[in-house]
């Protein structure tokens, strides 16, 4: 999900937006207030200074893996999904995702969220973190390969910062996750903690959303936006106690720009791996009246090559929805994505019901996130795959 900081909601806009209505909310007035939600580490108040730095206007070409590591922009994230699978058959779902924000003269704040669902037990587990200063980029001089480098303890002031740091590290399409939340920090009945310890590898090129990656939002700003939509993932779920070899794929959002908030009502996302080497990337942006005035798209074809789709490429009708018993929120839970001109039908429904992230402690929003049992058919003929599906804005309807 997309990240909140005091009355503004970063929203995941995994588009260009076109006669899209959009909205820039408040920035932060104060420095004693909280960036994430959540009391930030204590700092002196500051006074923004207006930079006098001239940068070249954007666009501006996309340089990997250069540009896989962080920029000096008002909001960022590096996004993880994907599906595991263990030597006894074993399922697992995951989410790991780190977020960065940069906000005048402000220190630099971060937020992470990891999420693991047990397809095959059928429950779902996460854990937020937060953190305000520099310290968080772990990059050195020792690992020149690497483009972007984080460690991730929590707030200071915490007596459990002391815990091992979440960690994320990569470019160029090598990437490697390591995280572990400690009973103490799960949502969920994971009463031993869960974690993971993953190595992925990029096999298809990293793919320019809306062609060359640049999204205009118009009087919003505008943000970059890249993903490899193909990782081979091997490595360990720790889970009851248990570590547990695991082999199987990641899909991986990286995004950076001047912006805060984009549209009005949340949005609908889902990220699709066909087993005919297909992948697909559709959004739904909602206005706040509950319309869909922006719908988008990227077909990535078995070689690596993107496609940008639009609203008369594609349709997606809900075939079901669910209640969380937890917060009350009513979220769509089962969809029909119908791509005429691939011939491709794709049905999907979430493995496990209850995948919803409340994440107020940490950027002041609750969300829906998690995998999907795909069923799919090009042509007629029955053709499996695995999906995820974010879904936010629901809360508070």
């Amino acid at each position: 999900m997309r990240m909140a900081v005091p009355a503004t909601r970063w929203l995941r806009a995994r588009a260009s937006l076109p006669g899209f209505a959009l909205f820039v909310a408040a920035t932060v007035g104060a420095c004693g207030g909280p960036i994430f939600a959540n009391p930030p580490a204590t700092h002196p108040v500051v006074t923004p200074v207006p930079s006098t730095m001239t940068r070249p206007p954007d666009p501006r070409p996309i340089e990997l893996p250069r540009d896989d590591g962080p920029h000096d922009r008002l909001t960022e994230w590096w996004y993880y999904t994907g599906h595991l699978k263990a030597a006894d058959g074993r399922r697992f779902g995951f989410e790991f995702v780190v977020f960065r924000a940069e906000r005048g003269g402000f220190p630099v704040s971060w937020a992470s969220h990891l999420a693991l669902t047990d397809e095959t037990g059928g429950t779902f587990h996460y854990a937020q973190r937060s953190e305000i200063g520099p310290q968080v980029d772990a990059r050195t001089p020792d690992h020149p390969d690497e483009a972007f480098a984080f460690a991730i303890r929590g707030d200071p002031t915490d007596p459990a910062a002391t815990r091992v740091p979440w960690s994320m590290a990569g470019g160029g399409g090598s990437d490697a996750l390591r995280a572990f939340a400690g009973p103490d920090e799960v949502s969920g009945d994971a009463v031993d903690g869960f974690g993971i310890s993953l190595a992925l590898t990029a096999r298809k090129p990293a793919v320019f959303h809306d062609g060359n990656g640049w999204i205009d939002f118009g009087p919003a700003g505008g943000s970059y936006y890249v993903s490899r939509t193909d990782m081979a993932a091997t490595g360990t779920v720790t889970l009851g106690g248990s570590v547990l070899a695991v082999e199987g794929t990641a899909w991986f959002d990286h995004q950076w720009g001047d912006f805060i908030s984009v549209g009005g009502g949340g949005w609908d996302w889902f990220a699709v791996n066909l087993e005919d080497g297909i992948d697909v990337m559709l959004s739904e942006v909602r206005a706040a009246d509950g319309s869909y005035p922006l719908v988008y798209g990227t077909v990535v074809d078995a070689a690596g090559v993107g496609r940008t789709i639009g609203p008369q490429d594609l349709s997606v009708t809900v075939t079901s929805s669910w209640t969380s018993p937890i917060t009350g929120t009513t979220y769509p839970a089962g969809w029909v994505l119908t791509l005429p001109a691939q011939d491709l039908v794709v049905r999907l429904r979430p493995t496990v019901p209850q995948q919803e992230l409340d994440t107020r402690s940490t950027t002041g929003v609750v969300y829906w996130e998690g995998s999907q049992v795909v069923t799919a058919t090009r042509g007629g003929r029955p053709l499996g795959g695995e999906a995820y599906v974010e879904l936010t804005g629901y809360a508070g309807r």
